[in-house]
């Protein structure tokens, strides 16, 4: 089967014969004539069988009558990543380009206002990740009532990034008659879920059981010793040293942070590499994806932002400095290379720590042909250069707490023995008589008086009171009405 016996109109046939496409992948040829049609289409394929081409083709056919209207685009394509709506957003310009179909793309990263002054024009095509999709809806710049086609790309890794809620939410936004088209290159219980709830008797096309990896990829593994992350990074600049007719290649790695930390390793070792990952700035995001599709660029250290739906074929190798948690990404990893019946490489680095999740990728994929690469006796011969570990001074400077050593349980402190002068001052004072007057000088007449006169002291002269406290506040001498009165209350 041919492009030209799928009924494609003449111009959208044009733009495919433009881009070098005679005969359609097989989920193209299962997906294209069903979607013409009008029906529901929930396609099921590995990733880089085409699935990309596979709605975008049909929607030009039938978006090429008619016209848009003020924020009220015809048609949406919701891709989990800025990069791959990007991808979806160039596949329609190169197949639509004999069209006068306008276009706008809502990612993150990118001023609202320039894509308000599209919406306010009206579009044909509306290509957005979900979140910055509800941010337009939230502040009325956006109506989804005219959607004609709906396709959600990617839905199982929108179910790993968390996305299920937002796409609920934004199914109810849309109208009752619309074509949804849906594309996954796995199903999990979930998205059966969503596809029971929201499509209308979808057509089932299936190219490929899920999770299967293609088999122009040649796969190998370097198991590890037991070392640090200094001995993978090791690893790797050997592997690639190694790597067999290596154009380019694309690191993978779990975390973020391993994504900047090998990526300065390799620099630092002379390798031409960059990272990407979603906490960079979009600005650096497309400027190092340009350079890695236009050749500028050889190594891509990513994190899985990368792994779905990007399409680089020319990629040579994939090479996984991480064992990836979800068994799933890996059959999306390297599938980055292998594409379009080209060969390709792909490299896991194993390390005892990973024995779980490798089994996990063994179990789902059901590959038995993987390969454990022989790096000879480099292991055993490999030097790693450690971070020599900081003094506490450093830390002190730079600003780090160290923790304090803990004192054994069984280690007792000593007690510290009383000061000698507060037994002695106990000691006279049990010697000295009870009845012995406690001298007094005038300052401490002055406190006392200060205090309101609270002070106790046992005068030497005159009569007795009745309260025993003589009366302070006037110095050595009293006056003798007071004593007088004192005395007549007491008698």
């Amino acid at each position: 089967m041919k492009f030209v016996d799928l009924g494609l109109e003449p111009k959208t046939l044009q733009g495919v014969m433009d881009a070098g496409y005679d005969e359609p992948t097989p989920i193209q040829a299962k997906a294209i004539p069903e979607a013409l049609q009008g029906r529901d289409v929930l396609g099921i394929a590995q990733t880089g069988t085409g699935k990309t081409a596979a709605f975008t083709i049909p929607m030009i056919h039938r978006l090429s009558k008619g016209r848009a209207k003020a924020r009220m685009p015809r048609s949406l394509v919701l891709a989990p990543t800025r990069e791959l709506a990007m991808q979806v957003a160039e596949s329609f310009e190169k197949y639509g380009k004999y069209h006068k179909l306008s276009m706008a793309l809502l990612i993150g990263g990118v001023s609202f206002k320039d894509q308000e002054m599209k919406l306010t024009r009206g579009v044909d095509v509306l290509v957005a990740t979900p979140g910055r999709l509800l941010d337009h809806h939230e502040r009325g710049k956006l109506l989804l009532t005219g959607i004609e086609v709906m396709v959600v790309d990617e839905a199982d890794r929108m179910l790993d990034m968390g996305f299920i809620p937002d796409l609920e939410r934004i199914f109810n936004l849309l109208p009752f008659t619309r074509q949804t088209l849906f594309f996954s290159a796995t199903m999990p219980d979930e998205i059966t879920r969503i596809t029971n709830q929201f499509l209308s008797a979808p057509t089932r096309v299936e190219v490929s059981r899920p999770a299967q990896t293609a088999e122009t990829i040649r796969q190998l593994i370097v198991k590890m010793p037991q070392g640090g992350d200094a001995l993978k990074r090791a690893t790797l600049r050997k592997v690639i040293d190694d790597a067999e007719n290596l154009q380019n290649g694309i690191v993978f790695c779990n975390r973020k942070r391993n994504v900047d930390v090998v990526a300065k390793s390799l620099q630092k070792h002379g390798y031409d590499a960059r990272p990407i990952h979603g906490d960079l700035a979009q600005a650096f995001r497309m400027e190092t994806l340009k350079a890695f599709r236009d050749g500028e660029l050889k190594l891509l250290i990513a994190s899985d932002v990368a792994a779905r739906g990007l399409d680089i074929p020319e990629v040579s190798h994939v090479f996984n400095f991480d064992v990836p948690v979800n068994s799933d990404d890996y059959v999306h990893r390297i599938g980055r290379t292998g594409r379009a019946g080209r060969k390709g490489t792909a490299v896991m680095l194993v390390t005892p720590n990973d024995t779980k999740q490798f089994d996990a990728v063994l179990k789902t994929t059901s590959q038995e042909g993987i390969e454990e690469a022989d790096l000879g006796d480099f292991f055993e011969t490999v030097e790693v250069e450690e971070k020599p570990r900081r003094k506490r001074s450093e830390l002190a400077k730079s600003g780090t707490r160290s923790r304090s050593r803990k004192k054994p349980a069984d280690e007792k402190v000593a007690e510290e023995p009383k000061p000698e002068k507060v037994e002695e001052k106990s000691e006279a004072a049990a010697e000295a008589p009870k009845d012995e007057p406690r001298k007094t000088d005038k300052r401490d007449d002055d406190r006392r008086s200060s205090r309101g006169g609270r002070g106790r002291s046992r005068r030497d002269d005159g009569p007795a009171m009745s309260h025993g406290d003589r009366v302070v506040g006037f110095g050595d001498h009293v006056p003798a009405f007071i004593l007088r009165d004192d005395a007549a209350k007491a008698a």
